[in-house]
């Protein structure tokens, strides 16, 4: 099997999300259950952005939002810079401006998302 065909690029990212997004999903409920909500990097990070308070977000659902994008992100990061056929230090200079580039844009719009459904709840009552 080449390591740079199509399939085993597409299979080795879905393997590597799904092993990513059951990890993430499990350490962050058990953070939620313990109410350890600080150690929880996207929803500070999203609380602090956008303005949220920690009680307008509903953890529970919220939680596979946030292990779906850091999942995402690391593991098409991952994908991306294992398949590069180039110098180490070219890899990993890509790597960092990918992860930046997703991380800034993907927890953009999950913030705007989240904003506008607290919005939406708050007009409700």
């Amino acid at each position: 099997m080449d390591l740079n065909s199509p399939s085993f690029i597409f299979y080795f990212f879905l393997v590597l999300f799904c092993i990513i997004y059951i990890v993430f999903y499990l350490l962050d409920s058990r953070k939620i259950k313990k109410n350890r909500l600080d150690n929880i990097m996207l929803a500070s990070y999203v609380e602090k952005k956008f303005k949220i308070k920690k009680t307008e977000i509903n953890y529970k659902k919220e939680i596979k939002w946030m292990a779906l994008i850091n999942s995402f992100i690391i593991s098409s990061v991952g994908t991306v810079v294992s398949c590069l056929d180039t110098y180490i230090f070219l890899k990993l200079g890509l790597g960092f401006i990918l992860l930046f580039l997703l991380i800034y844009a993907l927890y953009e719009i999950y913030g705007r998302h989240l904003v506008r459904k607290i919005r939406r709840t708050q007009n409700e009552f």
